[in-house]
């Protein structure tokens, strides 16, 4: 009988709660605070801090520190606003930090 295999997720670090589709990375070339992030269409599971402005890397943004809704590891952010134009495709975005979250289903 063939194995079923469902799809390629993230998990969060500390509980292994699912976070995050595989299929839903955006982009892979992306800096968190500690480490390599990738930036995710979607994201699950997860709970936001409050908004606020912060400078990175590419400008100023208005973002909210993710969550996971079970350990309340903090995975990364969402991108809530951003003040430049070329910026703007972040928006409703999240980061999440490659080391904050683990591959499951691979």
């Amino acid at each position: 009988m063939a194995e079923m295999v469902g799809p390629r997720l993230y998990s969060c670090c500390n509980c292994r709660n699912h976070v995050a589709l595989h299929d839903d990375i955006i982009s892979k070339a992306f800096q968190g605070r500690n480490s390599r992030a990738f930036l995710f269409s979607h994201a699950m599971n997860v709970s936001m801090g409050p908004k606020e402005d912060r400078n990175l890397m590419t400008g100023l943004h208005t973002v909210a520190d993710v969550y996971c809704s079970d350990c309340r590891e903090v995975l990364g952010w969402k991108y809530e606003r951003a003040y430049m134009e070329s910026q703007k495709y972040k928006e409703g975005k999240f980061i999440l930090e490659k080391s904050k979250i683990v591959k499951e289903n691979w």
